[in-house]
């Protein structure tokens, strides 16, 4: 009796060491965010033997209202057969159709909307983004208030029908050589947070914040509004690894607030059999001097 008492007791501080270690360990290590790239569906074999999982089209090459059913269908034959999966699709809106500013036709933008997301939710893809430079910019002097105000508005019908699709429309910051509306992930978590829709989220765009010489600090004070993350280096908008940038503030920032979501290259490639398989490894390599 005396033995299997003891046998018991010895098992039972095993397991008590295990558990330990393992809480210990959970302590000392994060779980990294996950690797996606942006780049037309036809790189799909090189992005899979590279490592990502994940990538990002375009809706105007796969979800717009102008595609015939029939060019759709064959779009999510595509998808289907893809070895990485389309998680998001950016482009949302063509210049051709305003979202900010006076010339904004409601009615067209929601109808368009609407058409999109729901061709997103039968594709699979979890994730629209809203960049559309061209959509949201504004007229020269025009009252930059008052636009904001418009634009929550028409964001939140947006999100509307984002949560009746099962979508995530995530707002990008994007730099004032683009556009002349919303340029930093402190305004971008600003509309967002007005909005208050968990399918409308943040999606911050490293490159960009560089560019605007936003501090990483702002990443943490929108840790509640983020959702997704894009990254590119600063200077040619190059994947990463090819000037050798290094995002490590911006990943200690994402790190200091539990980020383990999609982190997307969105950059310019020159040599997809060379810069991609690289980028892969080059931002894995600082990810994990971070989040050690």
């Amino acid at each position: 009796m005396k033995l299997y008492q003891k046998l018991n007791a010895k098992i039972y501080c095993t397991f008590l060491s295990i558990a330990l270690l393992c809480v210990g360990l959970k302590g000392f290590t994060q779980q990294m965010p996950v690797l996606g790239i942006a780049s037309p569906l036809s790189r799909d074999s090189i992005i899979h033997a590279a490592g990502f999982k994940y990538i990002n089209e375009s809706v105007s090459s796969m979800l717009s209202p102008s595609l015939s059913e029939e060019a759709f269908d064959a779009n999510l034959k595509k998808i289907k057969s893809a070895k990485t999966k389309v998680l998001s699709c950016n482009v949302f809106f063509p210049g051709n159709i305003k979202i900010a500013g006076p010339d904004v036709n409601t009615e067209q933008v929601l109808t368009y909307a609407d058409k999109v997301l729901f061709r997103a939710n039968r594709a699979g893809v979890k994730y629209v983004i809203l960049g559309s430079s061209s959509a949201r910019s504004i007229p020269q002097g025009y009252d930059k208030e008052k636009a904001k105000s418009d634009f929550v508005k028409i964001c939140s019908e947006l999100a509307k029908l984002a949560d009746k699709h099962k979508v995530i429309i995530a707002l990008e910051n994007l730099q004032s050589s683009e556009t002349n509306f919303i340029n930093t992930v402190k305004d971008a978590a600003d509309i967002v947070r007005k909005v208050n829709n968990p399918a409308f989220g943040l999606n911050a765009d490293i490159f960009h914040m560089m560019r605007e010489n936003e501090s990483p600090d702002e990443i943490v004070k929108a840790a509640k509004q983020l959702v997704f993350c894009e990254v590119a280096e600063k200077e040619k908008r190059s994947l990463p690894g090819v000037m050798k940038d290094d995002f490590k503030p911006y990943f200690e920032a994402l790190k200091q607030i539990d980020y383990h979501g999609y982190l997307f290259i969105e950059g310019k490639i020159e040599n997809p059999e060379t810069e991609i398989p690289f980028a892969f490894t080059y931002l894995t390599r600082q990810l994990k001097e971070v989040y050690k």
